[in-house]
């Protein structure tokens, strides 16, 4: 009697295609900073607007406001702005599920260098970081009944550039060419920054 090998099954596995893609953003308009200090009632001086590095001196973007600017309902988004009222929730919602940016802190970039931060200096009257450029932007907003509200933004001038990592998931609701026209998009119509829209604007320079 003949033994015979038992057979063995191959469990057949599909490939996740994963899709990863360095991208450049090269700005347009200069950056307007606004970070928020956590509660209202806090009062931050111009530099501590500005987002930085572990190093307390490259000057940074969040990678969670890109993704706000790809996905938010609430807010104005590349999505919100350029799709079909009635569609736009759908994108938002692809993108935050299927789309991932990173490093966490995204470093500006000048020259293909870090930008970084020395300290403001009163030049010709204006408030100014000499390293880096930034300067201090002084104007005053209109609330309800024309009661004024003094605002006070640190800016980041040209040129500035943002590199970093797009991931992409497999998934049927989004493809990488509706992202990447989001965000080619929403560069030109919205921007990175406060008051998005008239600062912060940007192109795709790279993508790879």
């Amino acid at each position: 009697m003949v033994n015979e090998k038992p057979t063995s099954r191959v469990r057949e596995t599909s490939k996740v295609e994963i899709l990863v893609r360095h991208v450049e953003l090269e700005g347009i308009q200069d950056v307007m900073f606004d970070r928020y200090a956590g509660d209202n009632n806090t009062q931050l001086e111009p530099w501590q607007k500005l987002y930085f590095a572990s190093d307390g001196k490259t000057l940074t973007l969040p990678s969670r406001n890109l993704m706000s600017f790809l996905s938010a309902h609430n807010t104005n988004s590349a999505p919100k702005r350029l799709l079909d009222k009635r569609k736009f929730k759908d994108a938002a919602n692809a993108c935050l599920s299927f789309v991932s940016i990173g490093p966490t802190q995204i470093p500006f970039l000048r020259e293909g260098e870090p930008i970084t931060f020395g300290k403001f200096e009163v030049i010709n009257g204006q408030e100014v970081d000499k390293q880096s450029g930034v300067y201090v932007d002084r104007a005053v907003a209109r609330l309800d009944k024309g009661i004024p509200n003094p605002k006070i933004r640190p800016v980041l001038p040209l040129p500035w550039s943002l590199g970093f990592t797009l991931t992409l998931y497999p998934n049927k609701e989004i493809t990488e060419q509706q992202v990447m026209n989001l965000i080619e998009g929403g560069g030109l119509a919205l921007g990175i920054g406060t008051w998005r829209g008239v600062f912060g604007k940007f192109r795709i320079a790279s993508w790879e």
